[in-house]
């Protein structure tokens, strides 16, 4: 069983940044473990926002992500961080962190297996 701890959000302005961090307990993340961060904003379904590899090498992000995010992880910190530069009104929603078994990164929210709480990330116009 992994537990996952989301911190990080919070309200800023417009073109500000934030840093998720989500921690990890019950298994090392270095053990073969994808990692995602999804989002859902009030009336909306879930959508994919990044995903990195276990290895960290490989990294996939959404359209509305794509140069103004970057997702990395410290395994020997059981955490992962997810960067979020350039913010607007539309990524205001919670944020979710998610591990997955496979090491491979994956856009698909099947493919991951644990889930944590959600941080609140309110983007001011």
């Amino acid at each position: 069983q992994v537990q996952l701890v989301e911190t990080g959000g919070g309200l800023v302005q417009a073109g500000g940044s934030l840093r998720l961090s989500c921690a990890a307990s019950g298994r090392p993340l270095g053990m073969s473990m994808s990692m995602g961060w999804f989002r859902q904003a009030p009336g909306k379904e879930l959508e994919f926002v990044a995903a990195i590899s276990w290895s960290g090498i490989n990294t996939d992000f959404a359209d509305s992500a794509k140069g103004r995010f970057a997702i990395s992880r410290d395994n020997g910190k059981n955490t992962v961080y997810l960067q979020m530069n350039s913010l607007n009104p539309d990524d205001t929603a919670v944020y979710y962190c998610a591990a997955g078994r496979s090491p491979r990164s994956s856009s698909q929210r099947g493919s991951y297996d644990y889930w944590g709480q959600g941080t609140q990330v309110t983007v001011s116009s």
